[in-house]
């Protein structure tokens, strides 16, 4: 090919991604190789790529495409989660703006509507991880509403609940009025927020007296129906048995007693609204206390709201405030910090509320997912931190709520044929419930007609806790091939905030359907926030454009940049100019690539020294880099992995390695050094490759002309071979020397076309064996050793040996001293200035005291210059 001279990702990033979805390079089916697997976490059908999904996919790709060139049978399956409460959030604001109403709808109808948004959104994401080249088997692409995955959902389902695991009940659930469905404890996130605390007067019913009680939610004395005392609070003996009348209401409600009562909180009184309140309900039961839910299911009021009926619960919140000081209820109202749970997707403020739903029950499910983690050690989680994290939920778990009071999603296979809640049927087909129904009531006039669905649909967690298994077929075709061979899979790559949401119920459903382990390894990222350490939302602005990142810097510029700092589990701080950074660097990688192809090659020229030892050193860096690589990707320290590649590549061969086998100039290379450099750029590619995937393809193509067959992506992963470490050792040394060298260069003006001859007193007994490459990049004509000191020579020192530059003939000496001269009197200038200050008591004792010291540690810098350019002057004299 061609050269190009500058690097411009946007020519080829297209054209490389098509080449590789031509050729099925991502495609895998099962050989006689092992297997390699991770399966995406899948985004909402409704998402659209962020930072968050940038560095996640980033990571995966980068284990993928390594995995697929150390020669493993690579399978990353991608897809997406049908995300009930989200799309179905999005398809009702749609209808909205058509002026369509849901309840207008039959349930059907509106499916209808979901999934038009779905077919016209759903692949949105996934087409924008092509553009930062995730090499995911695009032909394996599954949604979790898939027919042959909601039929794996619905068979889950049917075999819990024959199992007794799954049970319908009546409790108190967390209701989210805005996407108008329950949620489970895991989707709620408790924020602490400022209220009040308002202290209310009960009258006490048959007399003139008051009990004060205090609450949060003065909207909720609507429902109250009792009031409660501790037994063994002494102030309030006078009141037992007797009734108090609820303010506005006027519904006499019982004074009831129980210990649960903090005698030491508020007045010591409690009102109890068991529609209302987990640890109310609680007490109702205990006490056979009347339920009244005041809550529409928007959180609106009912008709037992009054006057208030159709309003939102906040505003009646202020309203009723109000309402109860006029009318003298109201006593006080103290600010308050209150714990207040909200909706982990709509945001909204949870009411807890009465429902029957359904339930999974968890405490012995969970045993075999504990012990495998935390006991066995068969499921590892990077960081180790995280096993604390996963052993609290774990061990505290509750009954999981899978039920959704919404139409998108997997309808519940429960089929009512009765006047009572309990008259259901639970079966895979209604065919099949006929026939159960049937069984049990000994009707045999029962007809399909006469069954009537479950309204509810499974939570969507319930389908992606199936995922590593449903996307191979293992939930219905548990012999199938290819759950044989891929499953368990390898690695899961995921955020610390779904450990339990989807991480842990993973495990839980491996352990319960194929008694087996999920993944072997969940390697947790950590969030991106912005250089201020803010968690980046669309709320603050301060998440960039994905998109745009990749068209400004280049997927391998943004992917280089995002990794440069994501160290295993923490949070990450995301600089764009970190994508500058990457992108710099692919330059620097395109410049060296386009070097070795302006070099004459010629077959009649003699390999020399310099370029033996740097051949020989740099495949040992190589395979020293190598070493610490797998043991940086063993412990999936990503970010250090980069780095390593980065200096080895940056600092080792292009800085060092180039220059020393570059030829002299009008020069051509001999052909043995220039193969051999041709062979080592291209081991840099494929270990660059999982990082900079783009790039590397890019310039292993230009190398030489190759087959289809021999693309980098299915290329081999470069082999171990062994360490020189004495030439190691010795070759830093050789840096130091060369770098003393040009530093003395630099600061004499000696023009790097002038040779000088280098002096070595070799008190280190260092090898002598590299001085060709002391004499190459230092442009040393001669190198001599010596027991002795030269005197009046330039000099420096590397460890205990001293190297001497002698000046006749390397520096113009009457030049030297003129520049010296002149510093000399510059610097004693700016000492008699500072000096004058020091001098001067006044200026010492009123001025800040840190202004004092920043004028004498100017002096103290002053008087050691003059000192040193005195000596360079006295050695030139």
């Amino acid at each position: 090919m061609s050269i190009q001279k500058k690097y411009d990702p946007s020519q080829i990033e297209d054209k490389w991604y098509q080449y590789w979805m031509e050729n099925n390079y991502f495609h895998s089916e099962p050989d006689e190789r092992e297997a390699y697997t991770i399966v995406i976490p899948p985004p909402n059908v409704t998402g659209v790529l962020h930072m968050g999904h940038m560095l996640n996919n980033t990571i995966q790709d980068v284990l993928i495409r390594r995995a697929r060139l150390q020669g493993y049978n690579a399978c990353w399956v991608p897809g997406t989660d049908h995300a009930s409460i989200a799309t179905e959030a999005k398809v009702v604001n749609k209808l909205k703006q058509e002026g369509i109403k849901k309840s207008d709808l039959t349930r059907e109808e509106f499916l209808e509507h979901a999934w038009e948004w779905t077919h016209k959104h759903g692949g949105i994401i996934l087409e924008q991880l092509k553009k930062l080249g995730a090499s995911c088997d695009w032909e394996r692409t599954k949604f979790t509403m898939d027919d042959d995955m909601s039929e794996a959902v619905i068979k889950t389902f049917v075999d819990l609940y024959s199992k007794g695991l799954i049970y319908r009940g009546y409790r108190m659930v967390n209701w989210d009025p805005e996407a108008k469905t329950t949620l489970s404890d895991e989707e709620v996130i408790y924020e602490e927020k400022q209220g009040n605390l308002y202290y209310l007067a009960y009258e006490i019913d048959g007399s003139d007296e008051k009990v004060t009680i205090a609450t949060t939610r003065p909207e909720t004395i609507l429902g109250d129906t009792a009031i409660c005392i501790n037994p063994n609070d002494e102030r309030y003996t006078h009141l037992k048995g007797k009734k108090a009348i609820v303010p506005l209401v006027g519904r006499t409600i019982p004074i009831i007693e129980d210990e649960y009562v903090d005698i030491e909180f508020g007045t010591g009184c409690l009102k109890v609204t068991p529609a209302h309140d987990e640890n109310d309900k609680v007490l109702g039961d205990k006490h056979n206390l009347e339920v009244i839910d005041i809550f529409n299911d928007d959180a609106t009021l009912n008709s037992y709201g009054l006057h208030y009926k159709g309003k939102d619960r906040f505003v009646v919140r202020k309203e009723i405030a109000k309402e109860l000081e006029e009318k003298g209820y109201l006593i006080k109202t103290e600010q308050h910090i209150n714990k207040v749970g909200t909706s982990e997707r709509t945001k909204a403020v949870i009411e807890p509320r009465l429902s029957d739903q359904w339930f999974l029950k968890m405490d012995d499910l969970v045993k075999p997912a504990l012990k495998a983690v935390l006991e066995d050690n068969e499921i590892k989680l990077f960081p180790k931190k995280f096993e604390n994290t996963y052993r609290h939920w774990m061990e505290n778990i509750r009954d999981w709520n899978i039920s959704r009071q919404l139409w998108w999603g997997q309808q519940i296979p429960a089929y009512y044929f009765g006047d009572g809640k309990e008259d259901f049927a639970v079966a895979e087909t209604k065919e099949a419930a006929l026939a159960l129904a049937k069984a049990t009531t000994g009707n045999e006039h029962l007809t399909l007609d006469n069954l009537r669905q479950d309204e509810d649909t499974l939570d969507t967690w319930f389908s992606s806790w199936l995922w590593p298994i449903s996307v191979f077929d293992g939930i219905r075709n548990p012999e199938n091939k290819e759950i044989q061979y891929y499953y368990p899979t390898n690695d899961l790559v995921t955020g610390p905030d779904i450990l339990f949401f989807w991480v842990a119920r993973m495990i839980i459903a491996g352990y319960e359907y194929l008694d087996e382990k999920p993944f072997t390894n969940v390697y947790l990222t950590g969030l991106v926030r912005d250089e201020k350490g803010r968690k980046m939302s669309k709320q603050l602005g301060n998440s960039p454009d994905a998109l745009k990142l990749i068209e400004d810097y280049g997927a391998d510029g943004v992917r280089v940049g995002l990794l440069l700092s994501s160290a295993a589990g923490n949070d990450l701080l995301f600089d764009v100019a970190l994508c500058d950074q990457g992108k710099k660097f692919a330059n620097k990688i395109f410049n060296a690539y386009n070097l070795t192809q302006i070099w004459e090659v010629s077959d009649q020229v003699a390999q020399p020294e310099v370029a033996k030892i740097a051949i020989d050193w740099y495949e040992s860096k190589l395979q020293k880099a190598l070493v610490e690589l797998e043991d940086q990707y063993s412990k999936y320290r990503i970010s250090d992995a980069l780095m390593i590649t980065y200096k080895l590549v940056w600092d080792d061969f292009c800085s060092w390695f180039l220059e020393m086998v570059k030829p002299t100039y009008g020069l051509p290379i001999d052909k043995k050094t220039y193969d051999k450099v041709i062979s080592l750029f291209e081991e840099n590619l494929k270990i660059l490759h999982p990082f900079m995937p783009f790039l590397t393809e890019d310039i292993w193509q230009r190398m030489t002309t190759r087959s289809k067959e021999d693309a980098l992506v299915v290329s081999s992963w470069p082999k171990s071979t062994t360490v020189n470490e004495q030439l190691l050792v010795d070759f830093e040394m050789i840096q130091e020397v060369v770098s003393g060298v040009r530093t003395i260069r630099k600061e004499k003006n000696i023009a790097n076309k002038e040779g000088i001859s280098l002096t070595i007193v070799n008190n280190e007994n260092a090898a002598t064996n590299l001085d060709a490459v002391i004499a190459k990049l230092g442009n040393v004509e001669k190198v001599n050793y010596s027991d002795e000191k030269i005197e009046g020579a330039l000099s420096f020192r590397v460890k205990s040996n001293e190297y001497f530059i002698p000046m006749e003939g390397a520096i113009d000496v009457e030049a030297e001293i003129e520049k010296l001269t002149k510093e000399l009197e510059y610097v004693e200038g700016s000492l008699r200035i500072v000096q004058k200050k020091l001098s001067n008591e006044s200026f010492v004792n009123n001025a800040p005291e840190q202004v004092v010291v920043n004028e004498k540690k100017k002096e103290a810098d002053a008087l050691a210059k003059i000192e040193t350019l005195k000596a360079s002057l006295a050695s030139l004299q």
